[in-house]
């Protein structure tokens, strides 16, 4: 049998970062071939994924990111056991590079499309095998939970906890605008429910305009104004009920989100917003 030398433990502890005793019985095992010890650590590690399998994944993090001239943006939501690895380096290079194979790849519909694909930044390995890497190193199971790339013009926000995470979309010829980000912040912090009128309940929406048109008739005032006011205080239902485009605008409230986008040549389509865990 090789010995097995402090140095060999060492340098096999620098490659991959796992505890020395068990670097040291790979090193053994594998009759001091730092290749074979290395190919016995990631079977070892696929088991260590294999125990912790059913254990709760309510920790990690939202990463959002957009493509510099704003046609498509990029979010994950890459799940961990404990907050401590959610702030891992390790953890959030993952984090980084499926972001950005996402954004500037193929694309994928699914997490498992996404974890077949090549990792960015690290020659040779899939996002797959970076997971296993990074699971190795951090003795936690990790989840990629969800994915989604959407076309500009294009927002993106991630809050400062990782925790929540917001894309949104509009329409227009200006991709560059910074109110698209402002949006996908007011998103996150105002909590919209829907991007238009049109996607609340028709029959809850149709009884609130009747009895505003009643009420409105009974002041006696002419009928072109009746139709203004009913359509103002419409207005003011859709903001109450979560509809983005008439809520206030959070960074300038003097403002609707409609007539903040308007004033860049935009209009809202949809948003996405993740809650970690949600």
């Amino acid at each position: 049998m090789a010995e097995i030398t402090a140095k060999a433990v060492k340098d096999l502890r620098d490659l991959t970062s796992l505890p020395m005793m068990e670097v040291k019985r790979a090193l053994a095992e594998a009759n001091g071939d730092q290749n074979k010890a290395i190919e016995l650590l990631k079977e070892w590690n696929k088991k260590v994924s294999i125990k912790r399998a059913e254990n709760a994944t309510s920790e990690g993090v939202i990463l959002t990111v957009v493509a510099p001239d704003g046609a498509l943006a990029a979010m994950v939501e890459l799940q961990c056991e404990s907050a401590q690895v959610a702030k891992a380096d390790d953890f959030l290079f993952l984090g980084n590079q499926l972001a950005k194979q996402l954004l500037a790849g193929a694309g994928a519909a699914t997490p498992e499309e996404l974890l077949a694909q090549p990792a960015p930044d690290r020659a040779g390995s899939t996002l797959a095998g970076l997971m296993e890497d990074v699971v190795g190193k951090v003795r936690e199971k990790i989840v990629l939970a969800r994915v989604l790339r959407i076309a500009g013009p294009v927002g993106a926000y991630s809050h400062h906890d990782g925790k929540t995470g917001v894309l949104f979309a509009a329409s227009g010829d200006n991709k560059l605008a910074t109110v698209l980000r402002d949006v996908a912040m007011h998103v996150a912090a105002l909590k919209p429910v829907v991007t238009h009128p049109e996607e609340l309940a028709a029959a809850d929406v149709a009884v609130e305009k009747e009895r505003l048109t009643a009420e409105a008739a009974a002041s006696g005032k002419p009928a072109n104004i009746l139709e203004k006011i009913v359509e103002g205080r419409m207005k003011t239902y859709y903001a109450e009920h979560g509809v983005l485009g008439y809520q206030l605008f959070a960074k300038d409230d003097s403002k609707t989100v409609n007539q903040a986008l308007a004033e860049s040549g935009l209009k809202p389509v949809s948003f996405t917003r993740w809650l970690l865990g949600n």
